[in-house]
């Protein structure tokens, strides 16, 4: 997968995973992983699947609606490449946190729900519940933020807390965190991310 990798100052610190929202690139939200944790390694990625020419981590059949088999097989590719990239560049597979914006949250939001020991945690920015009718591994000890919008027209209210009813019952532990906008990416809660995450990786 297309990617880059930036070495912290602090080896000690999670590896920042970042995944970017439709149309984004590896480069988008480097300037996140800088306010939320500087000294931390970044493993920045882009998603394999074009839809009109906008990179993607997994395809769509219509605004909101996963081509559910694409799901699984690019989680699977995800999680198969975060092995790859911890034995290339020397980082522990286990200290790993994504940091998602929408379409890339809910990719961080699918390794949750397919792989017990995919993440360490989550900061997932707008995102939706990637399947339903399944069932979880265990995600206890997991932490995971989620930062939603009230009126968001892609990502309702009523799906952000569904979604973070079903990481509560695989045993994760959920702070949910709301403003008053739509579906855009605000500093406000880049930064209400950033506050929670140190208070969780210490």
């Amino acid at each position: 997968m297309k990617h880059l990798f930036q070495k912290g100052k602090n080896e000690q610190k999670p590896v920042l995973l970042m995944l970017h929202g439709t149309g984004g690139t590896e480069q988008d939200l480097l300037p996140l992983a800088e306010v939320v944790d500087p000294e931390a390694s970044v493993l920045s990625v882009r998603g394999n699947v074009s839809e009109n020419g906008m990179p993607r981590f997994f395809r769509r059949l219509a605004e909101g609606v996963f081509d559910e088999q694409d799901l699984i097989e690019r989680t699977e590719e995800l999680y198969t490449f975060i092995g790859e990239a911890a034995d290339k560049y020397g980082f522990d597979r286990h200290n790993v946190v994504a940091i998602g914006y929408s379409n890339g949250a809910n990719i961080a939001g699918s390794l949750l729900f397919h792989y017990g020991d995919a993440l360490k945690g989550a900061i997932l920015h707008h995102p939706m519940v990637p399947r339903r009718g399944v069932s979880l591994p265990s995600l206890a000890g997991k932490q995971v933020f989620i930062a939603a919008g009230e009126n968001d027209p892609m990502c309702r209210p009523e799906e952000s807390q569904e979604l973070e009813q079903l990481l509560q019952e695989a045993g994760a532990s959920v702070t949910l965190h709301w403003e008053n906008r739509g579906h855009q990416l605000t500093r406000e809660e880049v930064d209400a991310a950033a506050l929670w995450y140190r208070r969780q990786f210490k």
